[in-house]
């Protein structure tokens, strides 16, 4: 036995995310989470009264889609870069972007100035998403992936009790430009307890790829100019059917390439995981900006009251998004989308029956508290489905697929019900039909959502055993 060599004990891998090796990653990325799910539900709620101070009725639709838009560019150049070279320079770039924004809107002394704002914006959190998702993949087991993502929709928890409370409350009490200022100051606060955490980590991959970056910029940048060209294709007069017909081509063009083969075919496995996301992103941010419009407009909420109104669908959100993170294997994929798409689908068409109606405004608070539910079930399967599809070389990629699918579908269509909206003003009709059509486009999801797992023409599952796919 002399002169053996003891072996040393090989560290376990953390089960938990508040493991001592995790902990201060996972609360520096769950504060970041919280401070962009502030700012997008503080946006829901008083954007109405932005609009209608700085009259800018015929850009509301475009204050919500140009971020969304933009946010394509900042996820295409964040997920080169970490694959590159790691997330950490990225998540930086983005972060800052992100504050520059809101500064601009802060101070914007028109609705020009403040969409050039939120442009920025959306440059930022589109990266930062990005970024944080690679930071995941990188240093958290496989195994508790679920946990993370459902620890980032909890971050929406306190968000969505008091964020569009507060929200109204500031702009009735205050000013609406506190919200943007507001936001700002804390995430200097989290940018710098972030950036100490995660300076002593070494993030990047020893399996780089080059996969052709300026042309992905040069589609990212292609699609975001498309899609706010369908957002004012209504100004165009007569030609406006043509603008809209040829932004749709454009943005469909330019998306394929920066996402994987057959996604817009609804290819089995990750084609369909990322195609979905861009449904249900589509079908519930469409929708959910006309929420507190419908309660302000018809029902005569203050902008308090309208923000409160968005606070149960969040809040199931977070709840359902932690039943998937503890259950999600158990439940399966299948039974996931189902549930998630059928709830959604209520919700819609239960906004729609009040827009007609003017049933009870409890009956509409309580009908779209079950989008949350829904979406909170299958939102964050996907990015757990997305990550288990990864390899370390294309997780960057892959990542950003996703989160321009998602906010590809969204800012589509947010733009497109923009031009209904509009086109329908004054008729009674305008909330009804948005509402109606997040509802198909919640169906229509069931196409790909019935197709993530991955096998071969043998039937054999493309992935290991263990899989989340599985």
């Amino acid at each position: 036995m002399s002169g053996a060599v003891p072996t040393p004990p090989v560290a376990a891998e953390p089960t938990s995310i508040w493991h001592p090796r995790l902990v201060w990653v996972t609360l520096g990325a769950v504060a970041l989470i919280f401070l962009a799910a502030t700012q997008s539900l503080a946006m829901t709620t008083v954007m109405p009264i932005i609009s209608d101070d700085l009259s800018g009725d015929s850009l509301y639709a475009l204050a919500f889609a140009g971020t969304l838009a933009t946010g394509v560019i900042g996820m295409v150049v964040t997920g080169a870069w970490s694959d590159r070279s790691g997330p950490k320079p990225a998540l930086y770039a983005s972060i800052a972007l992100f504050l520059i924004g809101l500064i601009v809107a802060g101070v914007a002394p028109n609705m020009q100035t403040l969409v050039v704002g939120r442009l920025l914006q959306g440059l930022g959190t589109g990266g930062q998403t990005v970024a944080l998702y690679v930071v995941v993949a990188r240093i958290y087991p496989p195994a508790i992936h679920g946990r993370v993502f459902a620890a980032f929709a909890a971050a929406w928890v306190v968000p969505s009790l008091v964020g569009p409370l507060l929200a109204g409350a500031v702009t009735e009490h205050l000013h609406w430009r506190w919200v943007f200022f507001g936001v700002a100051i804390l995430t200097v606060l989290a940018f710098t307890a972030v950036a100490l955490r995660l300076h002593a980590l070494d993030l990047r991959t020893l399996q780089p790829t080059r996969i052709g970056f300026l042309r992905r910029l040069g589609l990212a940048l292609l699609v975001a100019a498309s899609v706010l060209l369908l957002g004012m294709s209504g100004g165009f007069g007569v030609a406006s059917p043509f603008v809209a017909i040829a932004a749709a081509v454009a943005i469909g063009f330019a998306a394929r390439p920066l996402l994987p083969p057959r996604t817009l075919r609804a290819g089995r496995g990750l084609p369909s995981v990322i195609l979905l996301r861009g449904l249900i992103a589509g079908a519930l941010f469409g929708a959910e900006i006309y929420v507190p419009y419908l309660m302000i407009d018809r029902y005569g909420f203050s902008p308090t009251w309208a923000g409160l109104g968005l606070t149960t669908a969040a809040l199931a959100w977070a709840i359902s998004a932690d039943i998937q993170g503890r259950f999600g294997d158990r439940i399966g994929n299948r039974r996931i989308v189902l549930i998630g798409s059928a709830l959604l689908t209520v919700a819609t068409v239960t906004a729609a029956v009040c827009a007609v109606t003017f049933a009870h405004p409890a009956i509409l608070i309580a009908g779209w508290t079950l989008s949350g539910a829904g979406v909170g079930l299958v939102y964050s399967r996907l990015t757990v489905l997305t990550l288990a599809y990864s390899s370390p070389g294309n997780q960057g990629f892959n990542s950003s697929a996703l989160s321009i699918s998602d906010s590809t579908g969204a800012a589509v269509t947010i733009a497109v019900m923009g031009l209904v909206f509009t086109g329908l003003s004054g008729t009674g009709w305008e909330f009804p039909a948005v509402f109606a059509l997040a509802a198909g486009i919640a169906v229509f999801a069931l196409v790909p959502g019935l197709r993530l797992d991955a096998r071969d023409t043998t039937g054999e599952d493309s992935l290991p055993v263990g899989s989340p796919v599985r």
